[in-house]
């Protein structure tokens, strides 16, 4: 459970909240608002066209999930 100390106040217009039919489009809408977040998939995003990227099952051998 949440306690006083760990709970945060986060705020959005109203018609957002009118339109999101779930809690997944109301966070979804929240991180398309965050800055620091488009960077990082704008970074990401030019990564993987760069060829920077792991190839997945290399990464599941690599985590040990294979």
């Amino acid at each position: 459970m949440i306690t006083d100390e760990e709970a945060v106040m986060v705020s959005f217009p109203l018609s957002v909240f009118e339109m999101a039919d779930t809690k997944d489009e109301l966070e979804d809408w929240l991180l398309s608002q965050n800055q620091e977040i488009i960077d990082r998939l704008l970074k990401a995003r030019q990564d993987d066209i760069e060829g920077k990227g792991i190839d997945w099952e290399d990464l599941e051998e690599e985590l040990g999930l294979k």
